[in-house]
């Protein structure tokens, strides 16, 4: 089975070109234009054993808000591409994972139903030139477009940037899980209706 896609979008605000391998090693070869947000999608490839190739040109003179929103989107749209029907995943993952004094649960369910509920109090309002409003932009991006139902809740921090690198690494383990492919389960849609 080759769980790969490329997936291009662009509009006036931003030029955004994802390809991914969901069986991969966890390379990572990304170019946003924020740094910080590099540094958090390089966690989902490397934790979450994902080939990502990601490059934007986004309208960094305004602000960051439409390239890490579109990021998101895109993100989303080549998962689904990759993921096929989803025959054989488990469908479901979860992941605590802590750095130093924070601690975060990620729980998804590869539903085909996009839901993003998300409860984190960041302690800082921007990490480098990353706005920590955007995570949560970041993420309902994705759920729309890779069609899951995601729990982020950050349960402990004072650090912002390990409050974040608790969430983007809870979050690919939790995928991780979630798309790995079961061998009991081989070729078969995990839900009762038959589809996701």
């Amino acid at each position: 089975m080759n769980r790969t896609a490329a997936v291009t979008r662009q509009t006036a605000e931003t030029n955004i070109r994802v390809a991914l391998n969901l069986d991969g090693t966890g390379q990572a070869k990304l170019a946003s234009g924020i740094g910080f947000l590099d540094h958090m999608l390089d966690q989902i490839a490397r934790h979450g054993l994902i080939d990502l190739d990601i490059a934007c040109d986004g309208d960094l003179h305004i602000d960051g808000h439409h390239t890490v929103e579109d990021i998101g989107i895109t993100l989303g749209q080549a998962f689904a591409q990759a993921m096929g029907d989803k025959k054989g995943i488990r469908r479901y993952g979860h992941a605590y994972v802590p750095l130093d004094e924070a601690l975060s649960r990620v729980v998804v369910d590869f539903s085909g139903r996009p839901g993003l509920h998300m409860d984190v109090k960041f302690t800082s309002g921007s990490l480098g030139t990353l706005d920590t409003q955007l995570v949560y932009e970041f993420f309902q991006g994705f759920v729309n477009h890779a069609l899951c139902t995601l729990h982020i809740d950050n349960l402990k921090g004072v650090n912002a940037h390990h409050q974040c690198e608790t969430i983007f690494k809870a979050f690919a383990r939790a995928v991780r899980a979630a798309l790995e492919l079961d061998p009991r389960s081989a070729g078969v849609i995990p839900s009762t209706k038959g589809s996701l």
